[in-house]
């Protein structure tokens, strides 16, 4: 993961923001509930009385109501009204309000802040309670029957229909009681429960509202389109901050994605032929391209979810506590059971996601094989081995997925399933509180909605879980192509050829030198070339020849440092190859490898992939002497002739040609033939060696050949066997006093020829 998080280092203000962002998506969402819940319950239970304390009240009303308080709340809920005359300069700004002020005098609340407001509240509540006790005791004692608790519901049910001036009606009779009677009731009222006090509070408050003249339709349906309103503009916020974080998490994913894969590409192109021998193409080919998308897929998921979900599972939890204590542990047992149901699927199915990208890596191995060796295969009759080979690993990666799938497919029905029975339960606890008169219809619902938003969040976090261990797998190994340490590194200080002789007036020579050069791959038991030592001069040919294995290929592939020598140096004009640049080395080289490729495109881009600004003239040069011309000229386009990928709808000598055509575009001052000309006929091999000896008359010329016919002119030839120097000379000398070459050149030709 601290890869990851390198590559996150630079969009950490973009990360922030999407920090900020899904916060105010979750206090968005979390926000829904509770409005909702204040929509059922103030605006469809209580018509849209938001406070139990009344903003007014009659004069009447204020009597009656401190009847059923001690005379300490009955003065403090006295100063917190002002008693406005009917005829007084402020009764203007109430009358349109509240029409009794046309007839008589009423108290209005002052202006109050939430923790003045919540005593008077309080008092308003615990009064009405009190009164309502009075009520439901002497109804009780008439019909000969005993109720335990007052509830909202038989209150409301008693109070059917009940006025004000029915409330009134009863003033003198209470206000004949004892004192001692009516504290009992009041005593009542103060023990019962707070959530009694708001809901006894609200009821007569309508009533007072009703007897001032207020529109309580109006009020009702003002109090549900204004909540409304804020439940759609908290929803258009919602939306506008998930696309937000959506667009940034997006974006981000993907510029961290494009400069993963640069630098993987950049990394695996300054591979030496050592790095390219510890992993696989299938291998580099899956770190490019799948491993890093389950990278990008973390990244853009996991900024939303990682961030989001905890977000949303914490503040759910306060606000559905906040709703309803007594039903929390319904949360907290389907968590726990949730919990374990995760713990348990990902137990079984974390194994195997480790083992998915070997298996894709494997899948692609054999596909490229099947692909690349099409021809061979047929050739030998192999279709059915090889049709097993890529079922054997297409049947493991997909048992393997299915498996992965099977399991993980089951975690979604186990979730609604929880969620189902979380919500049947909440309903079961809830209808007993509310039948209690301890909860609101609307608190429960709310409360569910809470419960939901905490199992979803809880889910998501198990969905980062599935996506971790993968991109976890994945980012290791894009870290290992990363962290991979090069065997072949330019040196701190280099030293610059072409620099020295533009100073000196001259031009870069090419004198290639090899001394006492020993080479070893990597973890092998012995040396694949020991004790090199040989001169290639400029304006001549050194030739390579040798049975195979015997390490030519190896040796050519020492000078533009493929490989570094274990021992000894190769020198270009007295320099070691090691002391220049890597970018400069190979400048000075125009190789043409022994197996020829080609890039999609045209012959003339082919072409100029050796020299990028080559004029026409001298690209059509190049291909005059790679004895190409009358290829190209054969066909419709000429130098706009297209190339399939790997040069496919042409042949392999035509291949070869285009190859040798696009090293001599170069001219550079070093050229290496390796094993180049074993796919052209004997009388274009000729033609090809006659021109290629004028168009490199001044520069140093390495040729690997298997033929002697190729080699026969050459300056220098140098025959390898087994890794070591068994002879060097020209042809005449060899065939006098070398026994390795005397035995390759009796092989192929004839003793006329020898002659």
């Amino acid at each position: 993961m601290k890869l990851i998080m390198r590559y996150l280092k630079p969009f950490a203000g973009i990360v922030v923001l999407c920090i900020v962002l899904l916060f105010g998506q979750a206090m968005s969402d979390l926000s829904l509930p509770t409005l909702m819940s204040e929509i059922v319950t103030n605006g469809i239970q209580n018509g849209g009385v938001e406070e139990p304390a009344p903003k007014a009240i009659s004069e009447n009303g204020m009597t009656f109501i401190t009847t059923f308080m001690t005379e300490d709340n009955k003065q403090q809920f006295l100063n917190a009204y002002q008693l406005i005359d009917k005829d007084s300069e402020d009764a203007s700004k109430y009358r349109k309000d509240y029409e009794l002020l046309n007839q008589e005098s009423i108290y209005v609340r002052k202006s109050l802040s939430k923790e003045e407001l919540e005593p008077i509240e309080t008092s308003y509540g615990k009064a009405a309670l009190a009164f309502v006790t009075m009520i439901q005791k002497q109804m009780e004692q008439q019909d000969g029957q005993t109720n335990e608790a007052t509830t909202s519901d038989n209150a409301k049910e008693n109070f059917a229909g009940m006025t004000t001036d029915k409330l009134y009606e009863l003033l003198p009779m209470i206000q004949a009681m004892p004192k001692e009677a009516v504290g009992t009731f009041i005593q009542t009222a103060s023990d019962s429960d707070s959530f009694l006090h708001a809901q006894m509070g609200v009821l007569f408050t309508k009533m007072f509202y009703e007897e001032l003249g207020m529109n309580l339709n109006h009020i009702q349906r003002t109090y549900i389109i204004v909540t409304g309103l804020k439940m759609l503009a908290i929803t258009f916020a919602g939306v506008v901050a998930a696309i937000a974080v959506g667009f940034l998490a997006s974006r981000m994913s993907a510029r961290v994605a494009q400069r993963m894969r640069r630098d993987v590409f950049s990394k695996v192109e300054s591979f030496s032929s050592a790095e390219y021998d510890k992993f696989s193409t299938a291998s580099l080919i899956t770190r490019t391209t799948n491993d890093i998308q389950q990278v990008q897929m973390l990244i853009g998921m996991g900024v939303r979810m990682m961030c989001y979900a905890p977000i949303m599972g914490i503040g759910g939890i306060i606000f559905a506590v906040n709703k309803s204590v007594s039903l929390s542990w319904i949360i907290a047992v389907a968590v726990i059971i949730l919990l374990g149901l995760i713990a348990i699927i990902f137990s079984i199915a974390l194994p195997k996601f480790k083992s998915l990208q070997k298996l894709i890596d494997r899948l692609n191995l054999v596909s490229r094989e099947n692909l690349g060796g099409m021809m061979v295969i047929r050739a030998f009759g192999n279709e059915g081995y090889e049709e097993n080979r890529f079922e054997k690993a297409n049947s493991e990666l997909s048992k393997t997925n299915r498996f992965v799938q099977r399991t993980m497919a089951f975690m979604m029905p186990a979730m609604m399933l929880i969620m189902n029975c979380v919500t049947l339960v909440i309903v079961w606890s809830g209808s007993h509180a509310i039948a209690d008169s301890t909860l609101q219809i609307g608190d429960m619902l709310a409360f569910m909605q809470y419960a939901m938003q905490i199992i979803m969040a809880f889910l998501m976090i198990a969905m980062m879980f599935i996506m971790v261990p993968r991109a976890s797998v994945s980012a290791v190994r894009i870290r290992e192509v990363l962290d991979t340490k090069l065997e072949i590194n330019d040196k701190k200080n280099t030293v610059s050829l072409v620099e020295d002789a533009k100073k000196n007036g001259t031009n870069v020579k090419g004198r290639v030198v090899f001394r006492d050069v020993s080479f070893r791959y990597n973890n092998a038991e012995s040396d694949v070339l020991e004790n090199i030592n040989f001169t290639a001069k400029p304006g001549e040919t050194t030739a390579f020849i040798g049975s195979t294995g015997s390490g030519k290929s190896t040796l050519i592939n020492l000078v533009p440092r493929f490989y570094d020598v274990t021992k000894g140096s190769i020198e270009i004009d007295g320099v070691d190859i090691r002391d220049l640049k890597q970018e400069e080395l190979r400048d000075l080289i125009g190789y043409v490898p022994q197996k020829g490729v080609l890039f999609t495109g045209d012959i003339e881009s082919n072409i100029r992939y050796g020299k990028d600004h080559a004029e026409i003239s001298e690209i059509e040069k190049a291909i005059e002497v790679a004895q190409a011309k009358d290829f190209v000229d054969s066909t419709e386009e000429g130098l706009k002739t297209s190339i399939a990928q790997g040069g496919t709808n042409v042949s392999g000598g035509q291949k070869q040609r285009l190859s040798i055509a696009r090293a001599l575009v170069k001219k550079p001052p070093i050229y290496i033939f390796d094993d180049s000309f074993s796919a052209l006929d004997f009388k274009t091999d000729s033609a090809l060696r006659a021109a290629l000896k004028k168009f490199t008359s001044d520069a140093t010329v390495l040729i690997v050949a298997q033929r002697v016919s190729t080699i026969m002119t050459a300056e220098q030839i140098i025959v390898l066997d087994e890794g070591k120097v068994v002879g060097i000379g020209t042809h005449k000398e060899l065939l006098a006093n070398c026994k390795e070459y005397q035995e390759i050149a009796e092989s192929q030709l004839s003793k006329e020829e020898l002659a």
